[in-house]
């Protein structure tokens, strides 16, 4: 089942039966997610990217995951997920969806949508009334790299403090090197916030920021520009764990904010 928001010349579609992604988000009827049940636009969560060969250390306990993606697994659980409405409204939308097996532990994600006519904004929270556990969050769209047949391909700008550097495994190895030049399969460190540009040359320009201050940017596939806000590096269950706990929940969010282009 899908929700639909609408402001201004903008709209978006929410299929929220399949991991609550944004589907569909048009600005005056062009289309800006690449199409397709595994693409549009997804929430990571309770971790974002690959966790080391599935497994992740909390205390002495060693939990195991599932290999979606061997050898690791990779964006979590909620992408697959069906999430339940919340509130709906002509311009925002929450949804919540209950951690359960294979994740170890019990907890609650919840989803807001907020639209206008130049920005959607996106707030994720996770929070737990029993155990404390560590988890990220984050979202992965897929920009058209391509907006119109024979259009100018979408121009990336953004200022990194530093880019993780990635081992073969395509896991960061903790040691931080200065922004190579893309393609890009990569984190970034972005410590004042993430703040990254696509430009689609006399068409469009559309901002993605967050105060979070990681960025995963995916320019590697002909299709599609991904730009992904998230909580904590790839592998960060391990390496850089954040407690959700029932006094301090894990929150995030992200805003894009679109403009015409002459």
């Amino acid at each position: 089942m899908s929700t639909r928001l609408s402001a201004g010349g903008a709209d978006i579609t929410i299929d929220r039966e399949n991991g609550c992604r944004i589907s569909s988000l048009r600005v005056d009827g062009t289309e800006l997610l690449r199409q397709g049940p595994h693409f549009g636009s997804f929430p990571m969560v309770p971790w974002c990217g690959r966790t080391a060969d599935g497994r992740f250390h909390d205390g002495a306990a060693v939990h195991r995951l599932p290999l979606n993606h061997p050898p690791h697994a990779i964006h979590g659980f909620g992408r697959d997920a069906s999430w339940k409405p919340a509130g709906v409204s002509a311009t925002r939308a929450a949804f919540v969806y209950d951690l359960t097996d294979p994740w170890p532990y019990a907890g609650r994600v919840t989803q807001v949508f907020e639209l206008t006519e130049d920005a959607l904004t996106l707030t994720m929270g996770v929070e737990t009334y029993q155990d404390s556990f560590p988890a990220q969050a984050g979202w992965h769209p897929w920009f058209q790299r391509v907006l119109t047949p024979g259009g100018p391909e979408a121009q990336i700008a953004f200022d990194p403090a530093w880019q993780e550097e990635r081992g073969e495994d395509h896991i960061p190895t903790g040691r931080r090197t200065a922004p190579k030049p893309g393609p890009w399969d990569d984190c970034f460190g972005m410590p004042e916030g993430v703040d990254v540009t696509l430009t689609w040359p006399g068409q469009l320009e559309l901002k993605v920021t967050s105060r979070a201050e990681w960025v995963v940017v995916y320019d590697e596939q002909p299709e599609a520009v991904c730009v992904e806000p998230q909580s904590g590096p790839p592998n960060g269950l391990n390496s850089l764990p954040q407690l959700v706990t029932p006094v301090d929940p894990l929150e995030i969010s992200s805003t894009w904010t679109w403009r015409r282009l002459p």
